[in-house]
Formats: structure tokens, C-alpha cells, sequence
């Protein structure tokens, strides 16, 4: 039996800084996360194999920026991140309404959009219900193809810095 700190002090020896994130934030969701667990056991295990990238995960770490759903999801905030935009909540909820990525402090809103969701007359009848409901909220949401985040990143990325209503996710802002 292990504790949960110690498992990703285990795991970070082998995963990839992505996945250390992602098991982070999962490790938040289970209601296993414990930050003084997480110091004690780095302090007593300082210079084993892990306690470096696990303490660098855990410096970038912000709850709720990690766990995409979908290969486009992960796309996008590998864009961003690449991009040195500030990173976006993911997958949270804004209005009552689940946003694929928000900034909430820039009321900006992105909605990623593969074709295999996004095909039929409802789901584009209710995309537009949903970008209409968020912006009687005041905010401004943008939506990117596949095709867009996969071929353009770069035309992608000049649009969320032109941030089309109000303050874009400045670059170097808060992660």
C-alpha cells in the first residue's frame, strides 16, 4: 500500500511532463491531493529520481488546466502552451455551460470543434445557442476547426492575442 503522493513521486520518474499534470489534476478531482503531503515526502526523498519533475509539476501546476478530453483539446492547449499564452481553464463551466477552454478574467471563451461532433443541423443549431447564452453573459467565444489548429496554430494563436473583445490571454500571463 502507498499513499498517493508517493505514487506520483513513483510515477513522475516515467511519465511525460503532460502526464504528470493530467495525473495531478486527476489525483485533485479523487480528492487525493494533500500539498503538505506532497512537501513532507520531497523533503525526505530530496535528490531521488522524480522529486525533481514532480516539484517542477507541481510549481506550473494550476487545478483544472489539464484534463482534456479529446486528441483536438490536447491540440490546443499544447498550442497555447507552445504559444506562451496564459493557460486556459479546461473543460470548466461558464453560465452553467461546459467550455472546452475559458479565461474566465478575459470573459473569452474557446470552442474547439472537430467534425465528428459538430456535423449535424442540431449540434450547429446549439453551438449558436450556446456561443448566443455566453454572450448575454459578456463573453466572446471563439471556435476553431481541427483543420485551423492542426494546419493555421499560428493564424490561431494571432487571433486569440487579438483577443476580438476585450484583453486577449496576454503571452507570460498567469499559467
Amino acid at each position: 500500500m502507498t499513499t498517493p503522493a508517493r505514487t506520483l513521486l513513483d510515477l513522475a520518474t516515467s511519465l511525460t511532463r503532460r502526464q504528470l499534470e493530467r495525473a495531478l489534476d486527476q489525483s485533485e478531482i479523487l480528492r487525493l491531493f494533500d500539498l503538505s503531503s506532497f512537501d513532507a515526502l520531497m523533503a525526505s526523498h530530496a535528490g531521488e529520481r522524480g522529486v525533481a519533475a514532480l516539484r517542477a509539476a507541481l510549481d506550473r501546476h494550476t487545478a483544472g488546466t489539464t484534463l482534456t478530453k479529446s486528441e483536438l483539446e490536447e491540440r490546443f492547449l499544447a498550442l497555447c502552451d507552445d504559444a506562451a499564452l496564459a493557460r486556459p481553464r479546461v473543460n470548466s463551466h461558464v453560465e452553467g455551460l461546459e467550455v472546452d477552454f475559458a479565461w474566465p478574467q478575459h470573459r473569452l471563451i474557446v470552442e474547439t470543434d472537430g467534425w465528428r461532433y459538430h456535423r449535424t443541423r442540431a449540434q450547429f443549431e446549439n453551438d449558436r445557442r450556446r456561443d448566443a447564452a455566453l454572450a448575454r453573459a459578456g463573453y466572446h467565444t471563439l471556435r476553431f476547426s481541427h483543420h485551423q489548429i492542426t494546419t493555421a496554430p499560428d493564424e490561431v494563436v494571432r487571433t486569440l492575442r487579438a483577443g476580438s473583445a476585450g484583453s486577449p490571454p496576454d503571452p507570460g500571463g498567469p499559467r
